[in-house]
């Protein structure tokens, strides 16, 4: 498993027990070091903004003293939900690697898929962010720990 892939991973299975969020992690990396983490901390913050991909954001650009992270990477858990694709292009991030699919976080009550449908998907977005899908095998499980749980909160 990609090591970067590996971290966000870590980060998703930390909500299984926290209940902070989702299981969602995400990870920013420059020049081979990880830069930023987040995971999602929705429910803890009361915060519909607190996702994985927006809280790594939000940490790199701290510890880079900076809005702007051209030449970083984000490895996902999940392929980016609209809001958090917006974040991610706004910061220059121009490479994101994620794991499960927006129908697998959809497989577990979450409703990304409906966001999607709203907004018209009818135009290349490959000048602007390049999405590669890797390492789900490893990164579904987190999923499917969370669809089993009788503790979570869908929203």
């Amino acid at each position: 498993m990609n090591q970067f892939m590996k971290e966000a991973k870590i980060l998703a299975d930390e909500n299984l027990s926290s209940n902070a969020g989702g299981p969602f992690g995400a990870v920013i990396v420059k020049d081979d070091k990880i830069v930023g983490r987040g995971a999602n901390r929705v429910l803890h913050k009361n915060d519909p903004t607190a996702h994985a991909e927006v809280e790594a954001i939000r940490d790199a650009c701290k510890n880079l003293n900076t809005y702007d992270l051209t030449d970083c990477i984000l490895y996902t858990n999940c392929y980016p939900c609209p809001m958090c694709l917006s974040a991610i292009i706004w910061s220059n991030i121009k490479t994101v690697y994620y794991g499960n699919t927006k129908e697998d976080s959809a497989n577990i009550g979450f409703r990304d898929n409906a966001i999607y449908e709203f907004i018209k998907e009818n135009e290349d977005y490959k000048n602007t962010l390049h999405l590669t899908q890797i390492d789900q095998e490893e990164t579904i499980k987190s999923f499917q720990e969370y669809q089993g749980k009788e503790d979570k909160t869908i929203y």
